[in-house]
C-alpha cells in the first residue's frame, strides 16, 4: 500500500491502539463539525430572511422619515434645522454592542439605548411654528436609526456566519476525505502486516515442530537400532556360553574350553 494514502507508521498493535483512537476522535469530531455546520446553515437562512424582511422596512421608514423632515422644513421655515442643532448637546440614542453565541461561534449584535439627553430642550424646539412636524421627524428618525441598528447587527452576523460555515465545511471535508481514509487505511496496513508476521510466526513454529518431530524419530530409530544390536549380541553370548556348557564331560564337567568339537579316542 502507497504511503501518500496512510501514515507511514511502524506496524505495531501499540501503533494499532493509538491509530484506532486517533479515528475514532476524527469520526466523533466530524459528526460534531456536521451538526455545527448544519445549525449555523440553519442560522444563516433565518438572519438571511431577516434581512430581507428588515431592509423593506428600513426603505420604509427612511422614506417616511425625509418626508416627516420635509415637512417640518416646510412648516418651520429653513431655520428650523439650525434650531434643531442649537439645542442638541449630546447624541439622544447610543449604540451598544453585545455577542451572541451560536453553535460556539460568537457573533456580534448592536443595540440602540436611549440617553434622555436632549428630551427638555428638544421639546421646546419649533414652539414658534412647526414643533408638531419637527417631533414626528425626530420620532420617524429615531424609528430608522433602530430598524439600521438591527439590520447592521444582521449583516455582521450573516457575514460572520458565513466565515464561519465556510470554515467548518473546510474541516469537515478534510476529515471526511482526508484525514478519516487515510487513518482507515493506516488501521487496514497495520492489521494486515500484523497478520503476516501472525502467519510467518505460524510458519515457523510449525517448522520447528517438524524439525523436533524428526529428530525424535531419528533418535527412538537410533535407539531401537541400538537396542536390536545389543539383543544380537546378547544373543550370540548366549549361544556361545551354552556351548561351552554342553561340551565335553557333560554337563558340569570341564571341556575343552577352546574347541568345542572334540577329536576320537585313539587306542594303543
Amino acid at each position: 500500500m502507497s504511503t501518500t494514502n496512510r501514515l507511514n507508521v511502524t506496524p505495531t498493535v501499540t501503533t494499532l491502539a493509538v491509530i484506532k483512537t486517533r479515528l475514532a476522535g476524527a469520526i466523533r469530531g466530524h459528526k460534531l463539525l456536521k451538526k455545527k455546520a448544519d445549525a449555523l446553515t440553519l442560522r444563516h437562512r433565518m438572519i438571511l430572511k431577516s434581512i430581507a424582511k428588515a431592509k423593506l422596512a428600513l426603505g420604509d421608514a427612511m422614506r417616511d422619515a425625509h418626508f416627516a423632515w420635509t415637512r417640518a422644513k416646510h412648516a418651520g421655515g429653513d431655520g428650523i434645522k439650525y434650531a434643531i442643532l442649537d439645542g442638541v448637546d449630546v447624541a439622544a440614542v447610543r449604540v451598544r454592542a453585545s455577542e451572541d453565541n451560536v453553535a460556539g461561534v460568537k457573533i456580534p449584535k448592536f443595540s440602540t439605548r436611549a440617553t434622555g439627553e436632549d428630551t427638555r430642550r428638544m421639546d421646546l424646539t419649533g414652539l414658534a411654528k412647526g414643533g408638531t412636524r419637527v417631533q414626528e421627524a425626530k420620532r420617524s428618525y429615531a424609528k430608522a436609526i433602530e430598524l439600521l441598528t438591527e439590520l447592521a447587527s444582521l449583516q455582521t452576523a450573516f457575514v460572520t456566519l458565513d466565515e464561519a460555515i465556510r470554515t467548518t465545511n473546510r474541516r469537515v471535508n478534510a476529515l471526511e476525505n482526508y484525514v478519516t481514509p487515510r487513518l482507515q487505511n493506516t488501521v487496514k496496513y497495520i492489521l494486515s502486516e500484523l497478520d503476516e508476521l501472525e502467519r510467518e510466526e505460524f510458519f515457523r513454529l510449525k517448522k520447528v515442530q517438524a524439525k523436533k518431530k524428526k529428530d525424535l524419530e531419528e533418535r527412538e530409530l537410533a535407539a531401537a537400532q541400538e537396542m536390536q544390536a545389543e539383543a544380537l549380541v546378547d544373543e550370540e553370548m548366549k549361544t556361545m556360553f551354552d556351548g561351552v556348557i554342553m561340551g565335553e564331560g557333560g554337563r558340569g564337567a570341564g571341556g575343552n574350553l577352546i574347541e568345542l568339537e572334540h577329536d576320537a579316542d585313539l587306542l594303543f
